[in-house]
């Protein structure tokens, strides 16, 4: 159970299995030292290998069970866990990177917010595959989203997540 009482598959969250968050992490262009955002921390899927990969990592989590276990289980890391909602995401004000796979009902907005700053390096984020590809296909909304191009990454079937999605996945990529 999950917050609310709800069950895993009701309150929507599909993690990643850990090899396929290392693929994902390392198609994306994160440096050693980078201010990488993971929005939607979950259990660390994705923070784990940002930070092998020597990132400084932003870990954005709601659920306070999950949020409390990321930070015990990364205390000794370059990581920071804020138990926050990703609706009332404020970014950081110096430039940074996202690698996340947030939940996909606030794929559009996540989007949308992003592509209003100027100090996004780089996104890389695992969304449902038709989300991608109507992002990938209109022109980039956002007070900065002329700066941005969007292109679909990573293709990830139903089987990278544990319990498996109903619809496939893929990996939104926003670069300069």
């Amino acid at each position: 159970m999950s917050a609310g009482g709800t069950s895993r598959r009701t309150w929507g969250w599909h993690p990643l299995r850990p090899d396929w968050a290392r693929r994902v992490v390392a198609a994306a262009p994160v440096r050693p030292g980078d201010l990488v955002l993971d929005l939607g921390a979950g259990d660390g899927a994705l923070t784990a290998p940002l930070v092998r990969a020597g990132a400084r990592v932003l870990a954005i989590e709601l659920h306070p069970g999950r949020a409390t276990a990321l930070r015990r289980r990364f205390e000794d890391d370059d990581v920071t866990v804020v138990e926050a909602d990703l609706r009332d995401l404020r970014l950081p004000a110096r430039p940074f990177r996202v690698v996340a796979s947030p939940p996909y009902g606030l794929s559009t907005a996540l989007v949308r917010t992003l592509l209003s700053s100027d100090r996004v390096r780089s996104a890389d984020l695992v969304l449902q595959r038709a989300a991608v590809r109507r992002l990938v296909g209109q022109p980039p909304r956002g007070r900065h989203a002329r700066r941005y191009r969007l292109d679909a990454g990573l293709r990830l079937p139903r089987h990278a997540f544990v319990p498996p999605p109903k619809v496939d996945s893929a990996v939104l990529q926003v670069r300069r």
